[in-house]
């Protein structure tokens, strides 16, 4: 157990004493952040909802759902890759606990600036007992492992990759430094490097090659589901066949991790498009109708995330009223 922990029994006594002026205030803060980034998420939401019905008119229904419960177990595995991390850093939370916290906070990265939803995952961590660090640090290794297993099934989209950007080498020059910075003893000193910038003691001990092993075989898992929903809607016209299955999830790995960087914008808004359409031009799919399977894509991705996070507050909700009725 490492040391990002806050002091539990200071928790469960804040937890049972009657709330200061000051902890209301803070709880109806965290309450109106969570309003808000529902209020940008339905914006983006509504905003394309007509493009996404003409494109989605012409998908099979079959395809449409399947692709949605593609990106639903993605989101699914995501959250498990996440949860194991803040696990390693402290008391285990289980993975109700940890969907709440992540899923939730999530939804910030509707916001312009995806930095919101780390502060957003870090203040409902806090306001479940854990240390803002231990949710920060985990979110950090999370994007990290994230990055370098995008980069790993980026190569089963070079041939388009670099039929449409000859400079995208660089993309092979960032892999041997990605697998580098995995090694336990580099991702432990990167972490607790981390930590004493937000002053906070480093870990107590190595990250293991089996929880980064989990991480990592997770986030691909991740990026393959994203690739094959983006391949149902894509072969439901006829075209991509394998090859475009293949080509679709290193699309999709190349796009989620150029949407995570374009941090200025609301969720990645137009980077991750632009990598879409790269990939399935390459395939025989025109430029028109790869672009509305990525604005169609982007729109299934808003849904999934309020129905995944909508259900993990709703499950936390019911579990809480559950534990109550027992005490």
């Amino acid at each position: 157990m490492t040391t990002v922990e806050p002091d539990e029994t200071a928790v469960e006594v804040a937890g049972k004493a009657p709330k200061s002026t000051k902890a209301k205030l803070i709880d109806a803060a965290r309450w109106l952040a969570i309003a808000v980034v529902i209020f940008f998420a339905a914006r983006s939401l509504i905003t394309s909802w007509d493009e996404f019905w003409v494109t989605m008119k012409g998908i099979p229904w079959l395809s449409s759902a399947l692709s949605l419960v593609a990106l639903v177990g993605s989101i699914a595995v995501g959250v498990y890759a996440w949860q194991i991390i803040v696990d390693e850093l402290g008391k285990p939370i289980g993975y109700a606990r940890g969907a709440q916290i992540n899923l939730v906070g999530s939804l910030g990265k509707y916001i312009p600036g995806s930095v919101w939803a780390y502060l957003l995952q870090m203040e409902l961590g806090r306001k479940a007992g854990l240390a803002r660090a231990r949710i920060f640090t985990a979110s950090l290794i999370h994007l990290g492992v994230g990055v370098v297993a995008a980069l790993v099934l980026s190569i089963l989209a070079m041939p388009a990759v670099f039929a449409n950007s000859p400079h995208a080498w660089w993309l092979l020059v960032l892999l041997p430094i990605g697998f580098t910075a995995l090694h336990p003893r580099v991702l432990t000193w990167g972490t607790s490097l981390v930590l004493k910038i937000l002053r906070r003691p480093p870990l107590d001990h190595q990250l293991s090659y089996k929880l980064i092993g989990k991480v990592f075989g997770a986030l691909v898992l991740v990026y393959a589901l994203q690739g094959t929903h983006l391949w149902l809607l894509a072969n439901s016209v006829g075209a991509p066949g394998f090859g475009g299955f293949v080509l679709c999830i290193g699309a999709m790995a190349i796009a989620m991790t150029s949407g995570t960087f374009a941090f200025i914008l609301p969720s990645g808004v137009g980077a991750r498009e632009f990598a879409m359409v790269a990939v399935l031009t390459a395939t025989a799919i025109s430029g028109p109708q790869a672009l509305a399977f990525a604005v169609a894509s982007r729109v299934m991705f808003t849904v999934a995330d309020l129905i995944t996070a909508g259900g993990a507050a709703l499950t936390a909700r019911i579990q809480a009223r559950r534990v109550a009725a027992t005490t």
